[in-house]
């Protein structure tokens, strides 16, 4: 890829843009915070693991206040060095660059990740290690009562490190649920003329959908202040009125182990991005990173190069299961029934002959019910076609 692809993206101001778009991996060389000028840094978002996957690395540009768009680094020479000599090329692949070849991080090994762009500056990371190679245990379900007296399922992780020498873990979740339409119907109402309309079979794959989230918070935890390296951490709360847990629910929770360094910046990171104001004193004004520029040591760079142990653990289960004989969660939108009088011209009532069709063809209602052809009973196209929203294709992973 030769041309450089601008995204849209409001927010995207240096290292602003970053903390909400939670764009972890970053900074770099001491990076001012000002606010008031605007020099272009180079961001790098990098993980690898002890997972055999083809490692992705993240590389772009900041912009500017005014701007609403970030530009990704293209065309770029991305390689990762281990300290035998060994070497992993990455290739540009839908604005992300993926390694070439499968491999995972091994322990006693150092890596180091070397970036050079299409404009002939060189940046280069420090080496870094594989941190110590700890599984999550378990993934707790439970149903609480807030001290808000909010009702609902709190999702815990827990973990254990008998060598007491892990002590610093970032957290990411994907959560997928099912969704059941609540008004689907067997048939389908459908436009067949200039004035016509017909109901046919309805087809049963937009009845049944799922739908796949993935946590947007920095996820922190340590255990240096513990006795034993134990983590219970509360990862997700869903409240007992919320829809999405109204059939079959999943999530996996994904553990990355942290070196002090990659604990001490993203800690950083996630203080700055819940500050009520950019301009608080809580700012620290500068953040140290591990990736610098080796061609021009005035060049800036936003960058963590990490290697982190990872596991995940995935569970699931059903509303009954935690809410048994009790009533499933109301549905995300109103599916209220809205009648409409098929005819066209002028009655009393009104004629909505061309107001349904109108509806009909952009796709924004869902047949209910009629009487005769007179008179068509509608709802939103959300309560009874789940494809509208949401796909129908059932995850790889999923287990009814």
């Amino acid at each position: 890829m030769n041309t450089k692809k601008i995204q849209k993206f409001s927010l995207g101001k240096i290292i602003i843009a970053l903390l909400i778009l939670n764009i972890l991996n970053s900074c770099s060389e001491a990076y001012n915070l000002q606010t008031d000028t605007y020099q272009e840094a180079l961001v790098v978002e990098a993980t690898i693991t002890n997972e055999f996957i083809r490692q992705e690395i993240k590389i772009s540009k900041t912009s500017q206040f005014e701007d609403e768009g970030i530009e990704k680094e293209s065309g770029a020479i991305v390689i990762i060095e281990d300290d035998l000599g060994n070497t992993f090329p990455f290739e540009e692949k839908d604005d992300i660059y993926i390694s070439k070849n499968p491999f995972k991080a091994e322990s006693n090994r150092e890596y180091t990740l070397k970036i050079e762009t299409n404009e002939g500056k060189v940046f280069k990371s420090s080496s870094q290690k594989l941190t110590t190679e700890n599984k999550i245990l378990d993934i707790i379900p439970k149903l609480v009562t807030t001290k808000d007296n909010e009702r609902g399922i709190q999702i815990t992780v827990n973990n254990y490190d008998s060598t007491n020498s892990s002590k610093y873990y970032r957290y990411e979740y994907e959560e997928t649920y099912k969704i059941v339409a609540p008004v689907w119907r067997q048939q389908k109402l459908v436009v067949t003329g200039q004035q016509e309309v017909a109901l046919i079979p309805n087809s049963l794959e937009t009845r049944i959908c799922y739908k796949t989230q993935k946590s947007n918070d920095i996820i922190l935890a340590s255990t240096t202040n513990l006795q034993e390296d134990k983590v219970n951490l509360d990862i997700r709360f869903i409240s007992d009125n919320d829809y999405i847990i109204s059939h079959r629910y999943s999530i996996i929770v994904k553990q990355y182990v942290l070196s002090l360094e990659s604990y001490s910046f993203r800690r950083t990171l996630k203080d700055l991005s819940t500050s009520s104001s950019i301009f608080s004193p809580k700012q620290p004004g500068f953040l140290n990173g591990n990736i610098k520029c080796i061609s021009n040591t005035n060049e800036k760079v936003i960058g963590f190069f990490e290697v982190s142990s990872f596991s995940s653990k995935r569970i699931f289960f059903n509303h009954e299961d935690l809410f048994p004989n009790e009533p499933k969660p109301p549905y995300f939108t109103n599916c209220d029934e809205q009648e409409y009088k098929f005819c066209f011209g002028y009655s009393v009532p009104v004629c909505e002959g061309p107001l349904l069709i109108s509806k009909i063809k952009g796709n924004t209602i869902a047949y209910s019910s009629n009487l005769s052809n007179s008179f068509y009973s509608v709802v939103p196209i959300e309560c009874g076609d789940c494809t509208s929203f949401s796909s129908n294709l059932i995850p790889s992973f999923w287990i009814d």
